[in-house]
């Protein structure tokens, strides 16, 4: 026998199942996890590098005596590795002499540090009269058996690393440019140096902060582009 259900009939006869559908489904609904606090991110610790190496191995010194980098602890040090025939060389001299006039007092000590590619280079007659031309007025360092150049792990010329008044390695800069950064870093060192802001941790194996490198006079390896 066929039976014809109509719609409506159809609809009431489904109603007390999809109603009982629904008390289960309200009865087995786990409660929504309450809202969590958003958590502050940590700040980066400030970098910390690695003891510098001293002046230990150097030459002849021009425009100073002998310094040693543990009596110049509570300083700023900003260690410049140059030769006098190199143009990369040359064309960071006006900063340098511009942060040695405005910070010289303040408690930076620049340093450069004379690593000769050529021979010419190596004679400290040659180099007394490139320091008194070019107008350097801060203490410079014959390193002609590249002894500071290798403590360092050095391999270009010109070559910036700033050191903090503990004596850590805070900032390198390979080649010309980032004037405005490198002055940003010394400022902010002598700073430290003036509050005592900077964490007394001990030095790390390796870290710091290093700006992007820009024109160098080139690896020592593989010989420099003047």
């Amino acid at each position: 026998m066929h039976i014809r259900v109509t719609p409506a009939a159809a609809l009431a006869a489904a109603l007390p199942v999809i109603a009982a559908l629904a008390l289960t489904a309200l009865a087995t609904r786990q409660p929504a996890a309450a809202p969590q606090a958003a958590v502050a991110p940590t700040p980066a610790p400030r970098p910390s590098g690695p003891p510098a190496p001293g002046f230990e191995g150097g030459g002849a010194w021009i425009n100073a005596p002998p310094l040693a980098l543990e009596r110049l602890r509570g300083k700023v040090v900003l260690v410049d590795f140059w030769t006098y025939g190199c143009s990369n060389c040359r064309n960071t001299l006006p900063a340098l002499r511009d942060w040695w006039r405005k910070y010289n007092d303040q408690g930076l000590v620049i340093v450069g540090v004379h690593t000769p590619e050529f021979a010419h280079e190596r004679d400290l007659a040659n180099l007394r009269a490139a320091v008194a031309r070019d107008g350097i007025g801060w203490p410079v360092v014959q390193d002609n058996d590249m002894r500071i150049w290798r403590a360092y792990g050095n391999r270009y010329w010109p070559r910036f690393y700033l050191i903090d008044h503990t004596g850590r390695i805070i900032y390198d800069h390979i080649g010309e440019g980032a004037y405005d950064a490198t002055e940003r870093q010394i400022v902010a060192a002598l700073a430290a140096a003036r509050d005592g802001a900077l964490k007394q941790e001990p030095p790390t194996k390796d870290g710091g902060r290093r700006a992007n490198a820009r024109p160098a006079c080139g690896d020592a390896a593989a010989g420099r582009q003047s």
